[in-house]
């Protein structure tokens, strides 16, 4: 049970109290009456009677039906707001004001209409306006979101604004925080907005760090670090939401949720998480399919130079890597593996786990494998 839970059942208690105490006044004060309307004012045995009771009725109700009015309602209303994204909070609140400054504006001339339209109708205009302006901005905060950033520019020094810059809210989940390279993607300015991380995936990130398997208490440990260098790019906000998911277990499934509430992609490099977001309409950010998109682009017939430093798997090849990472397979590189040499790429292969290519070597005059 968290610290949030806890508050409210105390605040909730204490509810109950005050409630027991105003309905058991209430119905002592109605017994009384009603002793009084039966013609028993006289006995004062009978009154206090009908005083007791209905003052034990009284409190009774108000302990177990006052929180149905009070803390119940307010705890619906806070759970809600905790899954609206702070774009759409913003543009209900313009809404809002909106619609309260229309009703105003409109209030004085509905007000000398005849009776009872003169008394009613401004009341009406009141809360007529203010639903009618929240749900016309919230149904647009896209567009009102892009007209105020469009309005506010760049700044000074060229970099984007801030309403640029926070508009746009990103899920991250643990393995794309264990693995790392979103803190240099981040670096690099490719990550504008709020990286949003719930407080289930912190969770799981401590869990892991506490593990007593060493490898995953150290991916754990290594996972807090990022965190804490991401806190510390001046460029984006990261933020630790207790924002949750009701109903769901697993952290996967509540990052699918939130996302669709939040309309806002998930950062990872999770491919069942990948796959599982996809299916139910989830925009993804994957930071394998990113690696992927920014390697080098070679064609068949095109040269490089090598350097084959490892035997390969089958006889006669030999394998050496780009600059960016990407793995050349030479077809009669066994030869030459130590060397830098000039090869020609014969074929280039897109797999799951990345691309591939092959390539070999224009054997020079006089030389002959061996």
């Amino acid at each position: 049970m968290n610290n949030s839970s806890v508050s409210f059942r105390i605040v909730e208690f204490i509810i109950r109290f005050i409630g027991l105490f105003i309905f058991s006044a209430v119905g002592f004060s109605l017994g009384g009456n009603l002793a009084l309307f039966l013609g028993m004012a006289g006995d004062s045995g009978e009154l206090f009677l009908y005083q007791t009771v209905f003052a034990l009725l009284g409190g009774l109700s108000g302990f177990i039906l006052i929180p149905y009015f009070t803390t119940r309602p307010a705890r619906f209303i806070r759970k809600k707001l905790g899954t609206l994204s702070a774009e759409t909070l913003f543009a209900g609140l313009i809404g809002l004001i909106v619609g309260l400054l229309t009703a105003a504006l409109l209030s004085f001339p509905l007000s000398l209409l005849p009776a009872p339209f003169g008394q009613v109708l401004p009341f009406v205009g009141v809360a007529a306006f203010s639903y009618f302006g929240v749900s016309l901005f919230v149904m647009r905060q896209g567009d009102l979101l892009g007209l105020v950033s469009a309005l506010s520019g760049r700044g000074e020094n060229g970099t984007s604004s801030s309403w640029t810059n926070l508009n746009r809210t990103i899920l991250l989940d643990t393995s794309v925080i264990i693995d790392g390279r979103v803190a240099d993607i981040a670096k690099t300015g490719f990550l504008p907005g709020t990286l949003l991380i719930p407080r289930f995936v912190l969770n799981e990130l401590q869990y892991i760090a506490d593990s007593p398997d060493g490898l995953r208490r150290q991916r754990g440990r290594r996972g807090m670090e990022v965190l804490a260098e991401l806190q510390k790019i001046p460029s984006i906000l990261v933020r630790i939401s207790d924002i949750n998911a009701e109903g769901v277990r697993e952290v996967d499934d509540k990052l699918v949720v939130l996302a669709r509430q939040l309309k806002c992609p998930i950062l990872t490099n999770d491919y069942n998480l990948n796959r599982i977001a996809e299916l139910q309409g989830v925009t993804i950010l994957n930071i394998n399919e990113l690696a992927n998109a920014v390697k080098s682009v070679v064609l068949p017939s095109e040269r490089m130079t090598l350097n084959i430093f490892q035997e390969g798997k089958e006889y006669g090849q030999g394998v050496g890597y780009m600059d960016d990472g990407t793995m050349v397979v030479v077809e009669n590189g066994h030869d030459y593996i130590g060397e830098y040499k000039e090869v020609v790429v014969t074929k280039v292969l897109q797999t799951a786990a990345g691309r591939m290519i092959f390539a070999r070597v224009e054997e020079e005059n006089g030389r002959k494998k061996k």
